[in-house]
């Protein structure tokens, strides 16, 4: 009986003092979580960092063989890749090509009209074909070429009402681009998170093992019951599953990338190359509203749509004005050479192009007030993406702040006194759970908070945000 209270006594007195010791030096604890240091305002996030030590082994397993790398790509890579390889990209630039070759043909000219005819042939009289004196004197032969002058300074007005339709197109083709760039940069985003993922589950496994190895071992000493061997295996099941869910994450978000990159511009094997990480960006809102108002491609795109308008009013009117046909022939009869000259003009009297008119400036006037609701739109999703990118980074300040350090010091607080007898083995595996929860949780955040700051680049319209 003696002997049974000393033994209780020397554990709790080694349980307190273990306690005493990782509290009073949470440095200490973090270097053994490996969790990496990191500035204020910039923190970086790696698995292999976060991952938690296995319970003490006096046989440590060799490092699995390194893989022969591949190809990583980093976000500056990846988004230029979208922008020289993706398919929606290309086909928008085409666009721009096909309105520059309406340019072409607005400044076009009419083309001269060259006509000829032959009169008084004796079709009806057969006798007079071999009469050379009949052709001489009494058919008639003529030449004529005729133009079209337009009036009004039509051709103009096409050139112009084409070259602002041509820029309409450009900024839309902008805005375009502005959208394919952000939804790679999320995606990458994306591809970063499984990445990190998928190698803190695997760390976690390997962590795993290695516990569930010293328990068969504690067991045969007879320290450990056979139930609770038993429920760490048992527990294995759950990181396995983490690691299969994780590489198949891990697989699709990098599909999904390629997909903006171009199949053919990256191999089947690639990968992403970068980390999570916190970046403090000091901004104000009246500064990136502004910065948007001025770089936005669809509020350019409406700008310009209201001088589009405005020209195709005076297409419209110039249309109004009736053009002249100008004709000269020639005319050979009767041994003689005569010239004549024509003129033809519509008289305006009905047909004055007053329905279109009036249709391309109640066109200014829609287009005015897109140009409206463009600015609005403008204001709001900058306002969202300012809102939401600030409470992103309220949370992952909550974690930095204090919940990473205290989900590692719970773990190895439970650890040491499931290993001295102090806690239950489910005790212990109640605070691996929490750890993982927390770990992911907090990649979680910062993936959030990246993406947060890609969509306000995406309402500023500019990946410089100061």
């Amino acid at each position: 009986m003696n002997q049974v209270m000393s033994r209780v006594l020397f554990c709790r007195y080694a349980t307190a003092a273990g306690l005493m010791l990782l509290m009073a030096s949470p440095a200490s604890a973090q270097q053994s979580s490996g969790l990496p240091d990191a500035p204020v305002s910039t923190r970086a996030l790696t698995a292999q960092a976060q991952t938690p030590p296995p319970l003490t082994t006096p046989q440590q397993a060799s490092p699995p063989l390194p893989k022969a790398p591949g190809l990583a790509i980093t976000l500056e890579q990846a988004l230029e890749l979208a922008k020289r390889n993706n398919p929606t990209l290309q086909a928008n630039q085409a666009l721009i090509q096909q309105n520059k070759a309406q340019e072409i043909t607005a400044n076009l000219r009419p083309n001269p009209v060259l006509s000829w005819d032959s009169q008084f042939l004796p079709l009806f009289s057969p006798s007079l074909w071999s009469d050379s004196n009949y052709w001489e004197t009494q058919a008639q032969y003529d030449v004529g070429i005729g133009y079209l002058f337009e009036r009004g300074r039509k051709r103009q007005h096409r050139v112009d009402a084409a070259r602002t339709l041509t820029a309409v197109t450009e900024s839309q083709v902008s805005d375009a681009q502005r959208t394919v760039l952000s939804s790679a940069a999320q995606l990458f985003i994306a591809a970063l998170l499984a990445k990190s993922n998928l190698e803190f589950a695997e760390g976690l496994l390997d962590s795993y093992k290695k516990t569930v190895d010293l328990s068969e071992e504690r067991f045969k000493a007879g320290a450990m019951s056979r139930n609770d061997v038993l429920k760490i295996q048992l527990q294995s099941l759950q990181f396995e599953t983490d690691v299969s869910s994780a590489r198949l994450a891990h697989t699709q978000a990098l599909t999904s990338l390629r997909q903006f990159l171009g199949f053919d511009s990256v191999p089947a094997d690639y990968d992403v190359d970068g980390k999570l990480v916190y970046e403090a960006v000091p901004l104000r809102l009246e500064a990136v509203q502004a910065r948007a108002l001025a770089n936005r491609p669809d509020r350019q795109a409406a700008q310009r749509s209201v001088i589009a308008s405005q020209s195709q009013v005076g297409l419209a009117k110039a249309n109004g004005k009736v053009d002249l046909n100008v004709n000269f022939d020639y005319t050979r009869l009767n041994q003689s050479n005569l010239g004549a000259f024509y003129f033809n003009i519509p008289l305006p009297v009905f047909n004055k192009n007053q329905g279109e008119i009036a249709r391309t400036q109640y066109v200014v006037t829609q287009s005015q007030f897109q140009q409206k609701a463009a600015e609005q739109q403008v204001l709001t999703d900058v306002r969202n993406s300012y809102e939401g990118l600030r409470s992103s980074e309220k949370v992952v300040q909550l974690y930095d702040k204090g919940y990473l350090e205290k989900a590692t010091q719970s773990l190895d607080i439970t650890r040491f006194s499931y290993e001295h007898g102090a806690a239950s083995l489910l005790d212990f595996l109640d605070a691996e759970r929490s750890y993982r929860s927390v770990q992911l949780s907090y990649r979680q955040a910062l993936a959030t908070y990246m993406t947060s700051l890609e969509q306000l680049r995406q309402a500023v319209g500019t990946r410089e945000l100061r």
